[in-house]
């Protein structure tokens, strides 16, 4: 069966931009429900798969594909965060510098959380071969059919920033962008989407 995976950091490390508390809650109940109520249903089917990627690709719209999506994308979520921000550097700096530079991107990411209305993700991804930054409501998620690789995300679900930002959904974005964003990850994840690694995955089950 799935686990529910270590922060890969403190849970105060990130701190004050997500704190202890909201982590407590988010990664210690929310994500760990969607994982519970993922294995058990896959228990009932007399399911054994390989891994979360097949079992996102495979549901259908409903209650194993909102588990499934959530669990992952929750998973991908806490590798974009670091409590060591660096700048872009690399093929991602380069890519950034096509789209407009790291203050476009970041008015562009800001505007898209901000925009999504109702509970939702905001995604860096790698698209025809360049970034967007794309949307995404409740559990959907791009590794559903692969038409975007993602990069980086953040979300704007009310329970990843009310408890630390009320209702400044603005103000939680920008903060995360400036001091949480984790560049280093989405760099090998451009990597990967460009053939060079697999990029993330979730753990395998057990």
């Amino acid at each position: 069966m799935f686990i529910l995976p270590d922060l890969p950091y403190a849970k105060n490390a990130i701190e004050p931009v997500v704190s202890a508390r909201t982590f407590e809650f988010h990664h210690g109940k929310h994500h760990k429900t969607y994982v519970d109520t993922l294995n058990k249903m896959l228990e009932e089917k007399g399911e054994r798969p390989e891994s979360l990627e097949a079992v996102v690709k495979a549901a259908g719209p409903g209650k194993l594909f909102n588990n499934a999506a959530q669990a992952w994308n929750h998973g991908f979520f806490w590798e974009c965060m670091t409590p060591s921000p660096a700048a872009p550097a690399g093929d991602l700096a380069g890519a950034i510098e096509a789209f407009g530079g790291l203050e476009a991107l970041k008015a562009k990411f800001v505007e898209t959380g901000v925009g999504q209305f109702g509970s939702g993700w905001a995604w860096l991804v790698w698209q025809d071969g360049k970034l967007a930054v794309i949307p995404s409501h409740d559990a959907e998620t791009p590794i559903s059919d692969d038409k975007a690789f993602p990069l980086l995300v953040c979300d704007v679900w009310e329970h990843a920033y009310y408890l630390d930002h009320q209702n400044n959904r603005k103000g939680f974005l920008e903060a995360w962008f400036d001091k949480a964003a984790n560049w280093a990850f989405a760099e090998r994840q451009l990597a990967a989407a460009k053939g060079d690694g697999e990029g993330y995955r979730y753990p395998a089950p057990k």
